[in-house]
């Protein structure tokens, strides 16, 4: 008999267990980002990669050549990304926002960030007044990394809805309830609120082009996990006009007591580095991180 699979759970509200990569990119459905795109982009960017692509970190893709080809025929595009806020920072959520910066700052285009704040108040069972301070917050990290304050554009729900409602409610006539819960695997308990967000999480991928009248091919960096959000979005996009967003997927960074230990439904304090996180603790989390020998450094 052939050895057991070991199972692991990835979706836009769970991550668990040891990934196997190649798997969930065969499952998912994807690309390979091969050596030969890596070559096309640092080519096109004139700079050697960010570590984010030299090192691995980003794996898979979504039609990322097609928007390369589009690039190359005088056609910008702009960045998507965003943040969930229903605490601090860590270091791991900066993977995708560096390499928007770095993308930016080599392609000149035009950044979207977006702050769902609204998502976790309907998630999480966060206040209101939490999901806003948590947000603010982030924005604020997220803003530090060095973005161009004059191609960069954010969207916090609950303050942006006057902005992105007139799109959202023409997304949402175009999804169907069965593909959410088919998707995202919703009980009958999950309140409409989660549901109608899959329409607000698309939204940014199309705001330029419904705002300017005209087609405006978007790229999103994001996590693996967040691939099913955008699956329903390309889904979506030819039906309202819009072109599909090309996808380039990280994967999970492994936290500090090993990749079997990492999960996103509830952070270990000592399984993460927080960017609050005082001096002493980034010591004390390091000295006792796992390391593939013994237990701890120490």
């Amino acid at each position: 008999m052939g050895e057991k699979k070991e199972e692991f759970v990835v979706t836009p509200y769970e991550v668990r267990g040891r990934i196997d990569y190649e798997r969930l990119r065969v499952q998912f459905g994807t690309q390979e980002l091969t050596p030969d795109l890596l070559e096309r982009i640092r080519s096109i960017a004139g700079s050697d990669l960010p570590p984010g692509l030299s090192r691995g970190i980003y794996y898979s893709h979504r039609d990322l050549g097609q928007l390369l080809d589009l690039y190359e025929k005088g056609t910008p595009f702009f960045l998507y990304s965003g943040r969930g806020p229903s605490g601090p920072l860590h270091v791991s959520h900066l993977v995708s926002f560096e390499l928007c910066r770095w993308i930016q700052e080599k392609f000149h285009v035009p950044m979207y960030i977006q702050i769902t704040d609204d998502e976790k108040f309907w998630a999480r069972g966060l206040s209101r007044e939490e999901t806003v301070r948590w947000g603010l917050e982030n924005l604020y990290d997220i803003l530090s990394v060095g973005f161009d304050p004059e191609r960069t554009h954010v969207f916090f729900d609950s303050r942006s809805i006057a902005a992105l409602y007139p799109l959202a409610i023409r997304i949402a006539q175009k999804i169907p309830y069965s593909t959410v819960k088919a998707v995202f695997g919703f009980p009958p308990s999950t309140n409409i609120g989660l549901v109608f967000y899959t329409a607000l999480q698309t939204a940014p991928s199309f705001y330029p082009s419904w705002a300017e009248g005209r087609s405006v091919p978007c790229l999103i960096p994001c996590g693996i996990d967040q691939d099913p959000h955008f699956r329903v979005t390309r889904d979506i996009a030819e039906g309202l006009g819009y072109p599909k967003p090309a996808l380039l997927h990280s994967r999970m960074v492994p936290g500090l007591l090993g990749e079997g230990a990492m999960s996103t439904t509830g952070h270990r304090d000592d399984n993460v580095l927080f960017l609050n996180d005082p001096i002493p603790a980034v010591r004390r989390k390091i000295r006792h991180a796992f390391t593939g020998g013994r237990a701890t450094v120490e």
